[in-house]
Order: C-alpha cells, then structure tokens, then sequence
C-alpha cells in the first residue's frame, strides 16, 4: 500500500505546474557610438561576382539598334532557321522568321501580325492578336539577339517549348 502511495504521490507530483517566476526588469542601457565607415573591398558569396569584381565593365550603350540581315542556318541537331529582319534606327521595318525544329515543327513570325510598341532601350513587337506574346531584338557586343516570349500560337503543337534565340552576327548578318 505504502508502494501505491509514493506512486500516486510521484504522479500528481508530475503533473502539477512550477511556480512562475518574475520576469526580470530590461534596464535600459545608453546607445554605443556609431562606428566610423570603414572603406573595405565588397565580399562576394559566389565566384561570379568575385571574377567580375576587379574587371573593368561598362554598360551596354542605349543607342538605336541598326542591323539588317536575310539569313539561312542550321544547326548541330538539324534546327533549321530562316531570318529576314531590316532594323533601322530602332524601328523594325522588315520581319519574318522561320524556325523549324526536327522532330517538334515550325514556328514562323511575320512583322504584319504584329505591331512595335517599343523602340528603346530595345525593339519590342507585340502580336496583334495572341495575347502576351512578343518579339524583343537587343544588341550584345556584335550580336543580335531576336528573342521569342510566349508565342506558342505562333508554332505547331508543342514546337515553341523548343524555340531559342536567333542570334544574327550584326556585321555580316549571318544567324547562328
């Protein structure tokens, strides 16, 4: 019996709850002085940043874009392409790709089932009729790059999922 007790003694001993303490009081201290600025080289948490931190690169020129190029290429995994594209001054007078890939389709843009809604800092087309899809051109070093968004109306069956960048060298107008 004696047994029981301490049992049932350690039991309800268990479950009742401590006794709260006071919260200790939060003594308000005098603000330290701010430290003087020191001049010290940017820490950079990821080896890009670290290799571009000491090269001396400059922005890309926001200038009208100019190229002009009629272009045929096919590539490696027989993507053939197709370019005729006159840029002047930032206004985008002649365009019509072709983009077939093997295996996936056609993808084709003309410049009259679109209208140009942008000229700087980049030529941005906008389909008249396929809501969110455009066409946007920018100048990088000597390419051009002719970028297709969300323009799968504009391709068979699944063929925009594998759409890339044309990319037309602006001095001689070849794509690659």
């Amino acid at each position: 019996m004696r047994l029981i007790s301490a049992l049932l003694a350690l039991l309800l001993a268990a479950c009742t709850t401590p006794p709260k303490e006071a919260e200790p009081v939060a003594e308000t201290l005098p603000e330290p002085a701010p430290e003087p600025v020191k001049e010290e080289t940017p820490k950079f948490k990821n080896s890009t940043l670290k290799y571009l931190a000491g090269r001396n690169l400059k922005p890309q020129p926001t200038r009208p874009l100019n190229v002009k190029s009629r272009c045929t290429h096919k590539d490696a995994i027989g993507t053939q392409t197709r370019l005729d594209l006159l840029v002047k001054e930032a206004e985008v007078k002649t365009f019509a790709a072709q983009v077939t890939m093997k295996d996936h389709g056609t993808c084709r843009f003309d410049l009259k089932e679109f209208e140009q809604v942008e000229k700087l800092p980049q030529p941005l087309l906008r389909h008249k009729k396929a809501t969110g899809c455009t066409v946007r051109m920018w100048e990088q070093g000597r390419n051009v790059t002719v970028a297709f968004n969300s323009c799968p109306t504009s391709c068979e069956g699944k063929a925009f999922d594998y759409l890339w960048p044309v990319v037309v060298d602006a001095r001689n107008g070849r794509c690659h």
